[in-house]
């Protein structure tokens, strides 16, 4: 069954994205949309624009038709300090952590608080960002850690914990359980359910079809630069998504 789009409801909405790089066309007028505190996972085969789709929303391509409504209005987005104004942040593969610098430094960076004279505020940058991370259920024993230290799944943590921290209204996860061990993909995907309780609308863009779906609500299926299905976790089992991404690598 297709699900049925309620635009009132959606904070995301995409039209008619298209893509090309040289003679590549990425994307071919793919439409998505996403609901207000809905987790929606987007599936399919390398090269199948899915990457591509959500750079476009997190303002590290810009699209070259088509037109983007946030939070039910019409918004350019140019830039990924764009998308970060309106309330979309990514938490990416490489979770884009500085990995010499602290906890605190990572969950804050590039909105480091200031006091007089333009001093850092670390007491207060500690503060936050351990009762982030402590928020998330995710607790390390201090804010001065290097993220180096970390593992995988803590790495990860902290990156959501600052999506959440800065008031996120929608997070992108790309490929948030990749190369993880089965605890601290446990774990992550425990951190993903507090996104939802948060009532945070959010993308979980994998290849991992078990992680993804017992996580999200909804399931749209890439190929070729094509939307090819859009479907409720409802109408489908697990063998069903599988067999509609294999079906969708294979059309022409």
């Amino acid at each position: 069954m297709e699900y049925e789009n309620r635009q009132n409801d959606d904070i995301v909405r995409m039209v008619n994205i298209e893509k090309w790089f040289g003679r590549v066309y990425a994307l071919r007028g793919v439409d998505f949309h996403l609901k207000r505190g809905e987790t929606v996972g987007l599936l399919g085969d390398n090269g199948a624009g899915k990457s591509t789709l959500i750079k476009i929303l997190s303002g590290y391509h810009v699209a070259d038709k088509g037109d983007i409504y946030f939070d039910g209005k019409k918004v350019v987005i140019r830039s990924p300090r764009d998308a970060r104004r309106l309330g979309i942040e990514t938490v990416y593969q490489e979770q884009a952590l500085a990995p010499n610098l602290s906890i605190s430094r990572n969950i804050f960076m590039g909105r480091e608080p200031v006091k007089g004279f333009g001093i850092m505020d670390k007491k207060l940058m500690d503060e936050e960002s351990m009762q982030a991370l402590q928020n998330l259920g995710l607790r390390l024993r201090s804010p001065d850690l290097p993220v180096v230290t970390l593992s995988g799944g803590e790495r990860q943590g902290v990156a959501i914990a600052r999506a959440i921290h800065f008031k996120a209204k929608c997070v992108i996860l790309d490929e948030p359980t990749v190369a993880l061990s089965v605890k601290e993909v446990n774990e992550v995907l425990e951190f993903i359910r507090e996104i939802q309780r948060e009532g945070i609308s959010s993308i979980f863009i994998t290849h991992n079809l078990y992680h993804v779906y017992e996580i999200a609500e909804r399931f749209v299926v890439m190929a070729r630069g094509k939307k090819m299905t859009d479907v409720l976790k409802e109408d489908v089992t697990l063998d069903d998504l599988s067999e509609l991404v294999i079906k969708s690598a294979l059309v022409e």
